[in-house]
């Protein structure tokens, strides 16, 4: 037997229906292996790497070689680490996309306005992904640790991450939950489930989210919603900050109606 795969499986399929004669099923372990690289392992043997995608060593093995032959991975003969080609995916994406084609000039101006830094973040499985920043200026804390673009995060211990999990109808939040583990981050982070529901119930009721040293000790975070025009949460903004900068009440005050301003001019274009 297998063992259990890690991560989910990429949000393509998990959103599409495919007829069984479709599914390329080398495909999709080939792309497992490549999702094994992560900011927790950022160099794997095929132990290692068959462990987090859920193949034996032998198949995980063939999947590594396979990729470094193909320019997509480096190695020394026994690790194995992502190669700088894999950014053409990222490239591609951030280069045709539309959404952060649209969310980067607001995201711009109000880091000019404040001097802080933004993002507009998506959910993926039990992970965020920053599409879209704008680092703050004047010489302040540009981001937090691992905030760069196309960084993938905890949902559980962010604030964009709980704003797109309280737009989840409440079964499907229920089965997001459901076995999940929620990591640790710092002596803060929330990692019960049901004072995370609690805390998902009351980003509902207020339309805004703030997570303070949940993610990253000394880094507070403030997250609302961008809904289209059909009410449908589509993305997340946010604006982080140091305590020395801002305390989390502060930043209701001065920045959530920024916030709130800037997601009412972005819906009619989402």
């Amino acid at each position: 037997m297998h063992a259990t795969p890690r991560r989910p499986a990429p949000a393509a399929l998990r959103s599409t229906t495919i007829a069984k004669a479709d599914f390329i099923e080398g495909m999709a372990k080939g792309m497992a292996v490549l999702e094994s690289f992560d900011t927790e392992r950022q160099r794997l043997n095929a132990t290692q790497a068959a462990e987090r995608a859920g193949l034996t060593r032998a198949a995980a093995r063939r999947h590594l070689l396979t990729l470094a032959h193909l320019g997509y991975l480096d190695t020394d003969g026994t690790h194995y680490w992502l190669s700088p080609k894999v950014l053409r995916f990222s490239g591609s994406y951030l280069a045709s996309a539309r959404l952060p084609r649209l969310l980067q000039p607001t995201l711009n101006r109000l880091a000019v306005q404040t001097r802080e830094s933004f993002s507009a973040v998506v959910l993926d499985g039990h992970e965020v992904v920053i599409v879209a920043r704008s680092a703050a200026v004047g010489g302040q804390r540009l981001m937090a640790y691992g905030l760069h673009l196309g960084a993938r995060l905890p949902a559980h211990a962010t604030s964009t991450g709980r704003v797109l999990l309280a737009a989840m109808p409440r079964s499907e939040l229920s089965a997001w939950l459901k076995g999940r583990d929620l990591p640790k981050l710092t002596p803060l982070t929330t990692t019960d489930h049901k004072a995370l529901r609690a805390v998902i119930d009351q980003v509902r009721t207020d339309d805004y989210a703030v997570a303070s040293e949940e993610h990253e000790r000394g880094v507070h975070a403030l997250a609302v919603p961008l809904r289209d025009m059909r009410g449908r949460t589509v993305a997340a903004l946010n604006v982080v900050a140091s305590p020395e900068r801002l305390a989390p009440e502060v930043m209701r005050h001065d920045l959530l109606p920024l916030l709130l301003d800037a997601a009412r001019e972005l819906r009619p274009l989402l």
